[in-house]
């Protein structure tokens, strides 16, 4: 029902009144940018941690695919700042998606009001309660605000004429409900909140977020748990610090920063901090 709520045109042909694809529809900036950082990130911070090359591979190997994502994860749940920039660029990234698929109506009325609001504000609201519970009230705070305002900014463009959702024909009107001038133009205040919007949620997607994910993956610090535990070699035991990949039985599989390999340990006992090497920026 959400779909047909901003697709009011009454058109389902692909004839020459209609106009090209929404950007967001075939791939903006927001989601090249979120691919290869998923693709490359991971990767650069188990080379940089670990020390490349034939390390990185054993490490790969030794977790299994199923906990690839871990990288990841492990990355922004130590860096609370990735993870308030990471959530706010996906909240604006998913609901650009869904505006342009026609989700978000842009006629005017009190239930398009109010379908309006509910679509820009629900997965603001939770973000900044996932953010809340991991970092602290004022990260989640700060998180749902600014999450809340880049969708509203994307609100603000249908209305001032800057997106459609794919459908719309190019004579028919995107602009309902907005402030307008005399001559049917949106109010330059309308225009220019919609620049900005798009500047600010440009420069978080493309500069901010990979500086973030890149400085995060280059700081030394291990993505899940160092543990110390008894790793037996033939008929000799040591204590050596691992890196945890996965759990096996009651012990622990992980690369051995001692012996740089991948070793499983038994009575293993969490170590408090997580860096393994000096940040590359010191390097």
């Amino acid at each position: 029902m959400a779909e047909k709520a901003g697709s009011s045109s009454g058109t389902t042909g692909t004839g020459p009144e209609e106009p090209p694809r929404s950007a967001d529809l075939k791939g903006g900036p927001g989601h090249t940018v979120l691919l290869a950082l998923v693709l490359a990130v991971p990767v650069t911070k188990v080379a940089y941690t670990v020390g490349g090359g034939g390390a990185a591979r054993d490490v790969f190997v030794g977790m299994e695919p199923a906990n690839w994502p871990d990288v990841l994860i492990g990355m922004v749940l130590t860096d609370p700042l990735l993870a308030s920039v990471l959530a706010v660029v996906v909240s604006r990234v998913v609901f650009a998606l869904f505006a342009a698929r026609g989700a978000v109506p842009v006629e005017g009325g009190f239930w398009a009001v109010v379908q309006r609001v509910a679509l820009t504000v629900v997965n603001p609201i939770a973000v900044g309660v996932v953010d809340a519970c991991f970092f602290g009230p004022w990260w989640g705070l700060g998180t749902g605000l600014a999450a809340y305002a880049l969708r509203k900014g994307v609100v603000v463009e249908y209305r001032t004429g800057r997106r459609r959702p794919h459908g719309h024909r190019a004579g028919r009107s995107a602009t309902a409900g907005a402030h307008h001038e005399g001559d049917g133009r949106p109010s330059p205040g309308l225009r220019r909140v919609a620049a900005l919007e798009q500047w600010v949620a440009l420069g978080l997607t493309t500069v901010a977020l990979p500086a973030l994910c890149f400085v995060s993956a280059l700081d030394g610090q291990a993505w899940t748990s160092i543990v110390r535990c008894q790793v037996t070699d033939g008929t000799r035991s040591e204590s050596n610090r691992l890196i945890e990949l996965g759990r096996k039985g009651n012990g622990v599989v992980g690369w051995n920063l001692d012996t740089e390999e991948i070793s499983n340990g038994l009575g293993c006992t969490g170590e408090e901090s997580l860096y393994v090497r000096e940040p590359w920026w010191r390097g």
